[in-house]
């Protein structure tokens, strides 16, 4: 019996350890197979696990690297089998045969069902509603036509006649966003078709993660019209002279910075509460302090406002936004009563969940979003 005893209390461990972590072959199983079924755009669990992680922010802002390299990003990985128990209706046994459908080794698909199920079963409630009102709402498409999934936006804004009777040169643009040199911008994954708009008005696709791909201002012309792009001297949040930025839409409620920095990648800023703009983590100017909390997973420190740096983050904790390219600039809304005020003031790292935080109406002034 004491032998027993001692195997049980030996092997236990192991098997419990087996369930809440993948073996490192499993996940590069996963992983490569996942990269295969994201080729095909228009597969209803690849719209609804990229659209997800794009939403949750676990996807970071170069979708395209994160999704074909899950097994580079541990939390990413984890993020998409969530996901993917989340379309499979929270029930192990579809679960395990959308995970076969992948093709994946079959030693690989139960214990990639078991550790799934173990450390999301708990959200299952959630992940159902969620999904729900997903669909009710269309924010994913429940059923998919063939090319469901749309392209960068038409390039050409204008709106005159002959603009707008060019009808086979506006299908052309729709299916492919040239740049000068017949290089061709792809289409964002993760992206679905918003509210009809009037075409002789509003023919922009506003979401911002194509920008990240560009490398030049010809691009971006390429994407918005020339017109509606201005070549300007940019600030940081602080006011301090960062070069040129080209402004998309400037002096407008949807205007948006765009600063290419080469190889390095391409940042974005935002400075406009009411602006048509769809950010990446689904945050936006003007969203209050618990969202980005909600979002980030934790929470966070930033630094004290009147300061140096003041109202920016400071640390994102290890958070969601860790090393994402992500930085906020808040303010209070709320700043009337001095001293409550200067609880939050001065040279100092100022925690979101302090006290005065949530008094003080804190929310998003300006975002920046930068790829790597």
């Amino acid at each position: 019996m004491k032998r027993i005893i001692a195997i049980l209390a030996f092997t236990l461990p192991l098997t419990i350890q087996a369930q809440t972590k993948l073996e490192d072959k499993i996940a590069e199983d996963y992983s490569s197979k996942f990269a295969k079924r994201y080729e095909v755009r228009t597969d209803s669990l690849i719209v609804f696990v990229t659209e997800q992680m794009s939403r949750s922010g676990a996807a970071g802002l170069d979708i395209d690297k994160t999704m074909t390299e899950l097994e580079k990003d541990p939390a990413a990985l984890d993020a998409s089998l969530k996901f993917i128990y989340q379309y499979s209706n929270a029930n192990r046994q579809q679960f395990i045969t959308n995970l076969r459908e992948m093709n994946l080794q079959t030693n690989s698909v139960f214990p990639l069902a078991t550790y799934t199920v173990n450390k999301f079963k708990g959200e299952a409630k959630e992940l159902l509603e969620e999904k729900s009102t997903l669909y009710t709402t269309g924010a994913i498409p429940a059923q998919l036509p063939p090319l469901q999934l749309p392209v960068p936006a038409v390039a050409d804004n204008n709106t005159s006649p002959d603009a707008n009777n060019s009808g086979n040169e506006s299908a052309a643009t729709a299916s492919n966003t040239t740049t000068p040199g017949n290089t061709s911008i792809p289409a964002e994954p993760g992206t679905t078709p918003a509210e009809p708009a009037n075409a002789a008005t509003d023919n922009f696709n506003w979401d911002v993660r194509p920008v990240f791909k560009l490398r030049d201002p010809e691009q971006l012309y390429a994407l918005y019209g020339k017109e509606n792009v201005s070549a300007r001297s940019a600030q940081d949040f602080q006011g301090n002279d960062i070069g040129t930025a080209y402004y998309v839409f400037p002096d407008t409620d949807n205007e948006m910075q765009v600063i290419f920095d080469g190889e390095k990648g391409t940042g974005i800023i935002l400075t406009k509460e009411n602006s048509k703009w769809k950010p990446p983590f689904g945050i936006k100017v003007g969203d209050p302090l618990d969202k980005v909390v909600k979002v980030n997973g934790r929470d966070f420190r930033i630094h004290g406002f009147e300061w140096d740096n003041g109202g920016e983050i400071a640390d994102w904790e290890g958070g969601a936004f860790a090393g994402k390219g992500v930085n906020i600039m808040f303010k209070a809304n709320n700043s009337s009563d001095p001293k409550l005020y200067d609880q939050v003031t001065g040279d100092k790292r100022v925690k979101s969940d302090a006290s005065a935080m949530k008094k003080l109406g804190v929310v998003i002034d300006k975002i920046a979003f930068k790829s790597n």
